[in-house]
């Protein structure tokens, strides 16, 4: 059975490693940091995810620590309703979507990992910086948590390491310096009662001032009783490092949301009782032309970062962790597995990259804001029909993978809540 060797331990990592063992493989997995800990915010997981979750055998371990998704609604920057919609099998998808901590995601993950590999499949404190190879094998050189150099051989090697990958930067040394976007994120966690049914993500703003998304990601929350919520508010700012861990302060960007009004909840006051503040600049990484090197190849986030808007980051990840895995499985030769991966990845994954760097269906609050001039409407009919929306929306679920049960015939599967606030 091939050697292989996969770098990085995050959900994408893991998950390669989980699909490789449903095959046969039994892969070593290399992370630089000394112990995992479910760090990190929320990550929404769509239809096509929360299939390949099932399909690795976790759908039930994955529920109990999530919260299913029913309804999405957009807003303006006055608390007006512009749009909403169903979600996963509340729209007629045949699997859920779910809203999760990454942390928590990530350690499911591992667990099974652990459970079904054995515990040395994993060797923290494991620094990749780089690779060699000959036409048998490859050569890994690895730096050890307490400075000690080493060097190891495997037959394949799958890079999973992140938006600051060494082994992308090795690969395409063109391309290793991204450009800040000019936006940042900031994001954060609230403990409180749920918002509204406690099953809705909520989208606000003008995105010419800012934008803020809501969602939450675990109940009953350390036994409080409560719900975690999640939220988000991109602003224009000052570049900083790509770091996810770095903190940052609520007092920017309340000022942004004075004029929201939503009578079923206080969007300042959700951001005052924040448990946690992280920052992260957007950074535009190139696509890539060819994630194959060899017996090498990039995976997840070191083949197409992308910004982290609409819960495909983590998922594509997963879809790429069984279309490998189903390559290997099928050819002998791992340069040419993994040149078919590529071949059937690639493409439309650097679509969705394109279109993240964009706004997605998030464009309809633009649209919105720039047809009435920054003001409040008294129609949203006469302003962004709901035929208009619902075509909008069709088309970005139809990009992504995962195209909208029933809309093909003509039925409208958009609607607007009215004030609804079940």
């Amino acid at each position: 059975m091939l050697d292989i060797a996969i770098i990085g331990a995050g959900p994408g990592g893991l998950g390669t490693a989980l699909r490789l063992h449903q095959k046969g493989f039994r892969p070593t997995i290399y992370e630089t940091v000394q112990e995992l800990k479910p760090l990190g915010v929320g990550v929404d997981i769509k239809v096509y995810g929360t299939k390949e979750i099932e399909e690795l055998g976790l759908l039930d371990e994955f529920r109990a620590m999530s919260v299913d998704a029913v309804d999405s609604i957009f807003y303006n920057h006055y608390g007006q309703e512009i749009y909403a919609e169903k979600c996963g099998v509340h729209m007629g998808y045949l699997h859920e979507q779910r809203f999760v901590h990454r942390g928590e995601l990530q350690m499911m993950f591992y667990r099974a990992v652990i459970e079904r590999l054995g515990e040395d499949a994993v060797k923290l404190g494991h620094r990749v910086t780089g690779y060699t190879q000959d036409a048998d094998s490859v050569t890994l050189d690895i730096v050890h948590a307490d400075g000690r150099s080493e060097r190891v051989t495997h037959e394949a090697v799958i890079a999973v390491d992140g938006i600051k990958s060494p082994i992308r930067k090795q690969m395409h040394p063109e391309l290793a310096e991204p450009e800040y976007s000019g936006i940042t994120m900031y994001r954060g966690t609230t403990l409180r009662e749920p918002i509204r049914n406690g099953h809705t993500i909520l989208h606000i703003g003008d995105p010419r001032i800012s934008t803020m998304i809501i969602y939450p990601i675990a109940d009953n929350f350390e036994g409080s009783g409560k719900q975690l919520i999640n939220w988000v508010v991109e602003v224009e700012a000052e570049e900083t490092i790509e770091d996810w861990n770095q903190l940052g302060s609520i007092d920017d960007v309340i000022p942004l949301y004075d004029t929201v009004d939503i009578d079923y909840f206080d969007v300042q006051q959700l951001m005052r009782d924040a448990r946690e503040v992280y920052l992260f600049p957007l950074i535009r990484h190139y696509p890539l032309d060819n994630w194959v090197d060899g017996r090498v190849v990039l995976l997840g986030d070191a083949a197409h970062a992308m910004y982290p808007r609409g819960g495909n980051g983590v998922c594509q990840a997963i879809v790429d962790a069984r279309v490998i895995a189903e390559k290997l499985a099928e050819v002998d030769d791992p340069h040419e597995a993994f040149k078919a991966y590529d071949d059937e990845r690639r493409v439309p994954v650097n679509r969705i990259v394109d279109n993240m760097r964009g706004e997605g269906y998030e464009v309809i609050r633009r649209m919105v804001a720039e047809r009435t001039e920054g003001k409040p409407f008294d129609d949203i009919e006469k302003v962004l029909p709901l035929a208009e929306a619902d075509e909008i929306f069709s088309k970005y679920h139809a990009l992504v993978g995962q195209p909208r049960p029933g809309f093909e015939a003509g039925e409208a599967t958009g609607y607007r809540t009215w004030g609804e606030t079940k």
